[in-house]
């Protein structure tokens, strides 16, 4: 069976982080990108890359107009996120708000306007970015009910497309090194040893393990795969390492 077989996919927040080295690897693997942001890529971005602010609902509704009226795209990473720390009793009300809306509404709008393309198409790949966090995380009220909700969405949606051809799955990050890594956790062996002594494996993943991960449940290949999260984490989600 053909892995690859070229397929144009949309890219939620490609220009940094998971979602720019998910769109090199897709492209190194012969699919047509397009990939969405606020902010536009520091370097050359591996095929379309249209910037536009996904908090704005109708601007959002505007490009996904244009959008698909020009490519006839079945394949959608749903990664654009934001993250809000704040211990429980100082949670701003307007942040829980807009981390809730940021990681869950776009992805229902985007969902929603490729599915006539993947029908009419009879294939469609979905893969929702979640996080470890989803499982629980101190000072990450907002972000961990967000990325549970993914879950949610990814089961649930899983559930009404299986007899489309269209299959829907999540992929949860645990601590990966991204740039949000690096401007959240404080420089130095003992911030980062203390973030590290959490995982199995004794290492953060890197970014080209996420794209892996998230091509494969794009691939030909995951077919009979739909509902899952796969949680990509060192082995975090299981629990510390005794030795």
């Amino acid at each position: 069976m053909n892995f690859n077989t070229p397929r144009t996919i949309l890219i939620t927040g490609a220009s940094k982080g998971i979602g720019r080295a998910t769109a090199d690897y897709l492209a190194n693997q012969g699919h047509k990108i397009i990939g969405v942001a606020r902010r536009p890529p520091k370097a050359p971005f591996p095929g379309q890359f249209v910037s536009i602010d996904l908090a704005n609902l109708e601007q959002t509704k505007s490009v996904l107009a244009e959008l698909t009226a020009s490519y006839s795209i079945t394949g959608l990473v749903n990664n654009v996120g934001l993250s809000q720390a704040q211990p429980l009793e100082e949670i701003n009300l307007q942040d829980l708000s807009n981390v809730l809306d940021l990681n869950l509404r776009p992805a229902v709008q985007l969902t929603q306007a490729l599915l006539p393309s993947m029908k009419q198409s009879g294939w469609g790949r979905i893969v929702n970015i979640s996080s470890l966090a989803a499982l629980g995380f101190p000072n990450r009220t907002s972000y961990s009910a967000a990325k549970a909700g993914v879950i949610s969405l990814t089961r649930t949606w899983a559930l009404e497309l299986a007899k489309t051809g269209i299959t829907v799955n999540a992929i949860a990050p645990g601590t990966i090194e991204t740039e949000m890594f690096h401007e959240k956790v404080s420089p130095g062996i003992k911030e980062e040893h203390l973030y590290s002594s959490m995982i199995p494996m004794g290492r953060f993943g890197q970014l080209d393990e996420i794209a892996a991960a998230i091509a494969f449940f794009c691939s030909d290949g995951a077919a009979f795969i739909t509902g899952q999260t796969l949680f990509v984490d060192g082995g975090a989600s299981i629990g510390r390492s005794l030795i």
